[in-house]
């Protein structure tokens, strides 16, 4: 396990195997001869010394290597003695650099640095907010699910120890970054991890047992977090009227899950509700998905993988919110008992829903966890949910999709944009609320067919069970799983995409 320490020490005399400075494009001055072409490039703030030490040798270096100094472009270079380390590592922070450039940069430059015992990071981090994006995407970039593989070697190639040089290195709120950035980034990698294993291994009765394991080992410990963590069977569930988490499980042999938690910290004066879908895998049922991809239906509870994570690491934090999350498992099969096309549920709550696409069944089982969660009398509710293709096709497989009470969205997106997750807020027009009650013998539609805003229906099915109360969906189909290769600090498989701004959402209302 790599270790975070701060030191303001200087980075071209820092006896580690291996030295990250930052390039950064900025405006030429002066005139510029025929040859030079492309951005001009200097080392980032926090490499000055190691620029002193290559003088006038380092612009004829970059331009040899062609070096562009775009965000996350990696170049490693031998010192020969130039510097204290043996190796140089150049990796790109683009124009003006933020700290969501930041995060990408050292998530890249963590996978470049291998077989490093130690590491010294010398990116711009005077501020608490480029600390903690440094620490969070250099993690968050070496992370690894070797698991289920014998030979592990190739895969274990991180730093053992990461130095960040820093000239705050002193400063109570850099050093409480970098505390913070590591709890992020432990629940980030654990949601990750639970996303990436085989549906097979994680069904709800799994999912649920390995949830209760983390909160029991959190609350261990003198001064540990007080968490509660409820798990209602199918019995349970049954008894309560859960008709939609169990519509949605009758075709498993694995039962049903509805996950609770609480965290009540003394002297809160905000309630957040988090509620996240766990499909644990997602044939689509009866209206079976297409067998290409479905591969990577193990990844339908990453919202539910979110929120309790988000859940354990705003807990770990000691931050004055109170959190209720509601995380409701099932396993979405076919077989002779799965829910049909055209059968009616009865939700917890007593409303009534024509299901007419079984592969449309998130919002079932969200419904019955976000009246569970209007009950306990929040102050906002934000539910997170790998839910609709169409909003994939709205916005890409990088960017989530937000809509539901102004206010709550507003909270939503500012904090995306602190958490350097890529959020945009989209709309629920007045006609999708006609289309969500158009059914002709139930309350409720559960989905029409109709091409068009199938993202906008999901969330204003959804918005049917939140009793008028403060309220956003956040749909993250697209980013919470990387079907390609690592970019930045995001690796293969589940992203963990969500805890970050779930957490700061709670710093915001803290």
């Amino acid at each position: 396990m790599t270790s975070f320490t701060l030191r303001s020490a200087s980075p071209a005399k820092t006896k580690a195997d291996a030295v990250v400075v930052g390039v950064v494009q900025s405006s030429p001055t002066g005139r510029r001869s025929a040859k030079e072409s492309g951005p001009h490039l200097d080392l980032a703030p926090g490499a000055e010394d190691v620029a002193k030490a290559y003088g006038r040798k380092l612009r004829p270096l970059l331009a040899s290597l062609d070096v562009k100094g775009t965000v996350g472009e990696v170049t490693r270079i031998p010192t020969s003695g130039a510097i204290g380390a043996p190796m140089l590592v150049l990796v790109g922070l683009g124009n003006d650099p933020q700290p969501a450039d930041l995060r990408r940069a050292a998530g890249a430059a963590a996978r470049a640095v291998t077989n490093a015992a130690n590491v010294a990071v010398a990116l711009p981090a005077e501020a608490p907010e480029q600390v903690r994006a440094v620490a969070e995407g250099w993690a968050l970039g070496a992370y690894t699910f070797t698991t289920y593989k014998q030979d592990t070697t190739p895969d274990d190639t991180t730093a053992g120890e990461v130095v960040l040089l820093s000239g705050a290195a002193r400063k109570k709120e850099v050093v409480t970054a970098l505390e913070e950035a590591q709890v992020v980034t432990r629940a980030v990698a654990a949601t990750r991890d639970w996303v990436n294993t085989p549906p097979g291994d994680l069904r709800p009765p799994a999912f649920a047992e390995s949830a209760q394991t983390r909160a029991k080992e959190l609350g261990k410990g003198r001064g540990a977090p007080k968490i509660t963590l409820r798990v209602l069977d199918e019995a349970e569930l049954a008894a309560l009227g859960c008709g939609g988490i169990l519509g949605v499980g009758a075709g498993s042999s694995a039962p049903p899950r509805l996950v609770e938690i609480t965290y009540a910290p003394k002297g809160a004066t905000t309630h957040l509700a988090l509620v996240g879908k766990g499909i644990t895998f997602d044939s689509g049922g009866l209206s079976i998905k297409p067998a290409q991809g479905m591969h990577e239906m193990k990844s339908d509870m990453a919202g539910a993988a979110a929120v309790i994570q988000a859940t354990f690491a705003i807990a770990e934090l000691g931050l004055p919110v109170k959190v209720s999350c509601f995380a409701p498992m099932a396993e979405n099969m076919v077989s002779g008992d799965a829910t049909r096309p055209g059968d009616i549920l009865t939700m917890y709550g007593g409303k009534t829903v024509e299901v007419l696409n079984t592969d449309a069944e998130g919002r079932l089982v969200l419904g019955d966890a976000l009246v569970r969660a209007v009950e306990t009398e929040p102050d906002l509710i934000v539910d997170v949910a790998t839910l609709t293709g169409a909003m994939v096709v709205a916005l890409g497989n990088k960017m989530a999709g937000v809509m539901g009470s102004e206010e709550v969205v507003a909270k939503v997106l500012d904090a995306g944009a602190s958490a350097g997750e890529p959020i945009w807020a989209m709309p629920i027009p007045e006609e999708m609320k006609q289309r969500v009650t158009s059914s002709k013998i139930a309350d409720l539609a559960q989905h029409d067919w109709v091409r068009w805003g199938g993202g906008l229906f999901a969330g204003a099915f959804l918005r049917e069970f939140t009793d008028g109360r403060p309220w956003a969906h956040l749909d993250i189909a697209g980013p919470s799983y990387n079907a390609g290769g690592p970019d930045g600090h995001l690796t293969n498989g589940g992203t963990g995409f969500a805890v970050a701004t779930l957490v700061d959402l709670a710093r915001g209302l803290a």
